[in-house]
């Protein structure tokens, strides 16, 4: 079913909201992965706000859909999220990976709420996924497993061997991205390690694949609705993106895979965020 105009605008503005959200956590602590939660932004606000069954009062209910971050360097992203869905207190988030605080860079599912698989070690989260996925067919549960990997990461073996788990079981229950926005730490992915072509990989591997622009929000649900359709097997969505998405200065740069913010370009990438009206 196609957005509403209402949801539309909505979801646009929570992706500004976020992002807004994601450059404060960023200069309370020092640093973080900022571009790749930004470019996955859109992502996370379509789930969180639209698809995915969830109850924020009760993290552990069970009849939930389940959210793996395979790419867990994007953890503050997801931290802004949760705050923002009702998970967690948005003060506690001055805490962000302080000496002591229950915020890692990568977030830990035994200590922070609405977590449910801790990630980190890239490439990893896809087969937490299908566990999870296999789980629930096994206990005849209708819930959905979303899985986000980075492009980068899918340099690591243990994503394809996780793929062809995932074919061999048929887990129509299982929606991936891989949020495709070309860059990782050290540079181009097509320099360090040629992904392309991604989609037919994919395919290969046994899973139907959609490529979109990961930064649309009706290309997003429409790839998201015909994943929950398909119930032959999982289901993969290419979301092309831009690393640092919605920051004029961090657009397409890999240097800010990583970095910190001054107050003074903490105000200069919100101004280049803007309000979402």
């Amino acid at each position: 079913m196609a957005l509403t105009d209402a949801e539309r605008s909505a979801l646009r503005k929570k992706a500004v909201k976020i992002r807004h959200d994601i450059v404060d956590v960023t200069g309370w602590a020092g640093g973080s992965h900022i571009g790749g939660s930004l470019s996955m932004t859109d992502i996370l606000t379509i789930l969180y706000w639209k698809y995915m069954r969830v109850d924020p009062s009760n993290p552990d209910w069970d009849d939930r859909d389940r959210f793996v971050l395979s790419k867990g360097h994007g953890g503050v992203g997801h931290a802004v999220v949760l705050a923002n869905r009702g998970y967690l207190d948005p003060e506690s988030l001055k805490e962000f990976n302080h000496f002591g605080s229950s915020y890692g860079m990568h977030l830990d599912s035994l200590k922070v709420r609405g977590v449910d698989a801790s990630t980190g070690s890239m490439g990893h989260g896809l087969s937490q996924a299908v566990g999870m996925a296999l789980g629930l067919r096994l206990r005849r549960k209708p819930q959905t497993v979303y899985c986000v990997c980075g492009d980068g990461e899918c340099n690591e073996g243990s994503i394809w061997e996780a793929a062809m788990a995932a074919a061999h079981y048929k887990l129509g229950n299982l929606i991936g991205f891989v949020d495709r926005n070309s860059l990782m730490i050290d540079g181009r992915t097509e320099d360090i390690m040629s992904l392309e072509p991604l989609a037919k990989k994919w395919e290969a591997f046994g899973w139907k694949t959609r490529e979109i622009d990961g930064h649309d929000f009706d290309q997003l649900a429409s790839a998201i609705e015909e994943g929950l359709a398909f119930k032959d097997g999982p289901f993969m969505i290419i979301a092309k993106t831009v690393k640092g998405k919605g920051v004029d200065f961090m657009e397409n740069e890999a240097a800010w895979h990583y970095g910190g913010l001054s107050a003074e370009l903490i105000e200069k990438a919100k101004a280049s965020i803007g309000t979402g009206e």
